[in-house]
């Protein structure tokens, strides 16, 4: 399986997708160039089919190939406690930004199933390994900003200290969306939070980049940027 697996990869390599891919993800050296949609395409065909196996015999050579996996676990149909043991293992196998918001984009099971992944994303978001706590947060700005939850959610960001470059930029990323979706709740948690500088005005850059808000907020956000 995982020689055919291969082989299918480097035929749906290509050359100048590589390229673009490695410059987009500093310090990984394994990559085959080989499209997203392709890869969800392969991943949803591996899901139909004897998906345990292949997880369980599963190599990672390639960028790839680990991507693949976490597509997979993505779109297999079992019960929320056997997909959750296999996100627990494939958690490890994270080292950049790429493969983790690809594979907490997938998780979409977790609509159903909220208030159990919020539970089992409690260790990862008190993680001291910077692509846990990616993880983590990365999946509560996928599934967790809702008007339920957003207070829950920004409380939960302010708690993290991390000096890992990754870490800041997803809690940067995942203040901002709170911003975009509700304005009023996260100005008030703008003007009284204990976020590192950097982190802050990340998060004011980042709502000034939505399309989604207007020219007249983004003059009173940049207007909020620490000194």
């Amino acid at each position: 399986m995982n020689q055919t697996i291969k082989q299918q990869l480097a035929e749906l390599a290509d050359e100048n997708y590589q390229k673009f891919s490695a410059a987009l993800i500093p310090n990984i050296h394994n990559i085959l160039g080989v499209r997203l949609p392709e890869l969800r395409k392969l991943a949803k065909q591996l899901a139909r089919e004897d998906w345990r196996a292949y997880l369980q015999q599963a190599d990672q050579d390639y960028f790839e190939e680990i991507m693949l996996q976490g597509m997979v676990i993505g779109y297999v149909k079992a019960d929320i406690e056997e997909i959750l043991r296999y996100v627990a293992d494939f958690v490890p196998k994270i080292d950049n930004w790429s493969v983790c918001d690809s594979f907490c984009t997938g998780l979409k099971f977790t609509k159903s199933n909220r208030a159990r992944v919020l539970e089992f994303l409690k260790p990862y978001l008190a993680s001291a390994r910077e692509y846990e706590l990616r993880f983590g947060v990365v999946m509560l700005l996928n599934f967790y900003i809702e008007e339920e939850s957003v207070l829950q959610v920004l409380q939960q960001l302010d708690g993290i200290k991390h000096e890992g470059y990754y870490v800041k930029m997803a809690v940067a990323w995942a203040v901002s969306i709170c911003y975009v979706k509700f304005p009023a709740i996260t100005l008030g948690y703008l003007g009284n939070n204990s976020l590192d500088d950097f982190t802050y005005n990340k998060a004011l850059q980042k709502i000034t980049e939505s399309l989604r808000v207007d020219q007249t907020t983004r003059q009173m956000i940049r207007g909020l940027k620490r000194k």
